[in-house]
């Protein structure tokens, strides 16, 4: 009965062992792999997510401002339709001739 437990020990600890070397070999191509995609990304013109969280506001708030002014042109357009009193076609007396 004494070795068979000796053996489940035996078992246990290479197993143990085995898992923590896996382990190690795990985080090791992590961040190899890491590394790697970070070269790769520093080679592309990205922006950081501040960088366009900061143009996305400048965006929405730009656009807010362009609906304000083009409500404010479809105002002032609707303000110049009213009628109004053409001049050129006013009755206006026009000079008579003097006749020689």
């Amino acid at each position: 009965m004494q070795t068979r437990n000796r053996i489940f020990d035996d078992a246990a600890k290479l197993a143990g062992g085995a898992i923590g070397t896996l382990e190690g070999v795990r985080r090791e191509i992590e961040g190899l792999v890491r590394q790697q995609v970070e070269r790769i990304l520093s080679r592309f013109d990205l922006v950081t997510r501040d960088e366009f969280d900061a143009v996305k506001e400048m965006a929405a708030r730009a656009r807010a401002e362009q609906e304000e002014l083009a409500q404010r042109l479809e105002t002032l357009e609707a303000s110049q339709a009213k009628p109004t009193v053409d001049k050129s076609m006013s009755t206006r007396k026009t000079p008579k001739s003097k006749k020689t």
